[in-house]
């Protein structure tokens, strides 16, 4: 998860959208089938890629029917 959360962290804008294929590419690997059908599976924060964007100070709104995340900063 270091990778994706280097990237969010060093984004200077407050909004940063991704797909679930950049996700993906930047993880190095599938994100669960959860992630793709469940939008509360990224509220869920026992889930380890959950520090990815909290330590980088963001919360994360996904679209699922468009198959990508809004990370917005957090004030």
């Amino acid at each position: 998860y270091r990778f994706f959360h280097k990237y969010l962290d060093e984004r200077y804008a407050d909004t940063v959208v991704l797909t679930f294929r950049q996700i993906e590419d930047l993880l190095g690997f599938a994100l669960p089938t959860p992630a793709h059908t469940d939008a509360a599976w990224w509220g869920n924060t026992a889930e380890p890629i959950g520090d990815a964007w909290k330590l980088a100070h963001r919360t994360a709104k996904p679209n699922l029917l468009a198959r990508h995340v809004v990370f917005e900063r957090i004030a």
